[in-house]
């Protein structure tokens, strides 16, 4: 050990960073993350850590906005960058420039995420699905205008149904901006006049190619479109994000072609089989008619159609009669009872009264007198007979009593 100068923490500290930095300038770790967190500016700060020992870590935002899945505490990866010294604490941290999850790779890990993610917000879920229009007036392609798939998919869907119309929205399928390009065209795609179906899609390739078709902003908007949207993404092993959120996913672009159109020579088969049906059908219906109509014409009310109304004029006749029959006895009847209320009136009249030597006597004002006490000495009053009246002058007033009778 010798003797020198001490030197300041600085000194030191630069004479460590500048050993550190220059001897490790490239290093590959693998480790655990913990103490995760995503700063509002967008670096990424993480602590490394194995069994025994940590080291700080550092992922600024330009090389975090480049990695498909998300960072989380627990999750084993392997990073790649530099070691550097921070002075200011007298630290040293890895700046990491790259980042893989450890024994998965990145784009898998991603898919996994966005899918488990999605999956819990329901985007998948099947009450979400849209009918696939039978017959489409106009169908919208969001795809590459170069790729086999576009020719693939014109070339069924011309042939099974010719004379659809058919608007193509060329887009990047691959790349860097591919993703943003799928989603406008999709976002854009319902505005189009009579566009009541979109394919969009691509040919087979790797999953670094398939990539746009697994971005969430491609997702969200299949989901939020309100249009019917297959999605024909790569070769029948191929599942993306977007064959999973949209309303019917075809294996193949082909087959997507399949799906979307109908068969315009089945429908010409299927039309003439109901045209035959309908013909049998028919036939069928005349025979019953005809046997229906042979039946009735044998009734006798159709053989012999005067027959019934004589029989019912002879009975109106009878009912006549028998009306007739049932008013004059009736008549008889009443004529009876009205005689014998007649004789009864008869025996109760005032006449027959003065037919036995009786006679009526009134007042001059007409009223029957009842008793003596109904007149005076020197009254006049009128006398009915049974042959006729007469006038008197009461001269005499003498009163009887009743019980004297006896």
């Amino acid at each position: 050990m010798t003797d020198s100068a001490p030197l300041t923490i600085t000194a030191f500290t630069q004479q460590v960073k500048d050993l550190i930095e220059a001897n490790f300038d490239r290093v590959t770790l693998i480790g655990e993350i913990s103490n995760f967190t995503r700063a509002s500016s967008g670096h990424l700060y993480f602590t490394l850590k194995d069994e025994n020992a940590q080291l700080r870590g550092i992922m600024w935002k330009g090389n975090a906005a480049r990695m498909k899945f998300d960072v989380h505490d627990g999750l084993e990866v392997v990073v790649s960058g530099k070691l550097e010294v921070y002075a200011a604490r007298g630290s040293y941290q890895m700046i990491c420039s790259r980042m893989t999850p450890q024994g998965m790779g990145e784009l898998e890990l991603a898919f996994q995420q966005l899918q488990e993610k999605l999956a819990k917000e329901g985007l998948f879920n099947a009450e979400h699905k849209q009918p696939i229009p039978k017959f489409p007036r106009r169908i919208a392609l969001v795809t590459s205008p170069t790729g086999a798939a576009v020719r693939d998919m014109l070339q069924v869907m011309t042939r099974r149904w010719p004379g659809l119309d058919v608007v193509l929205l060329p887009v990047a399928v691959q790349g860097e901006g591919a993703a943003e390009q799928i989603a406008a065209a999709i976002n854009y795609a319902p505005r189009i006049p009579g566009v009541d179906l979109i394919i969009t899609g691509r040919g087979g390739g790797s999953l670094e190619d398939l990539w746009p078709f697994n971005e969430e902003i491609v997702a969200r908007e299949i989901f939020a479109c309100r249009t019917p949207i297959i999605s024909a993404v790569g070769h029948e092993i191929d599942v993306s994000i977007s064959d999973l959120v949209a309303d019917r996913r075809a294996l193949t672009p082909s087959e997507a072609g399949e799906l979307s159109t109908p068969s315009a020579e089945d429908l010409s088969l299927g039309l003439i089989s109901l045209q035959n049906q309908m013909a049998t059908a028919l036939r069928n219906r005349a025979h019953q008619a005809r046997l229906q109509l042979e039946s009735l014409a044998s009734r006798p009310v159709f053989a012999r159609p005067m027959q019934r109304i004589d029989d019912l004029r002879q009975q109106m006749d009878e009912w006549d009669a028998d009306l007739n029959r049932s008013l004059q006895r009736s008549f008889i009847n009443k004529r009876k009872e009205v005689e014998q209320l007649a004789s009864r009136l008869d025996a109760l009249s005032p006449l027959n009264v003065l037919n036995r030597g009786y006679s009526v006597s009134r007042q001059a004002d007409g009223k029957v007198i009842k008793g003596v006490s109904d007149v005076v000495e020197g009254d006049k009053i009128v006398t009915r007979l049974i042959d006729g009246e007469m006038e008197c002058l009461v001269i005499q007033v003498t009163s009887h009593d009743i019980a004297d009778k006896s």
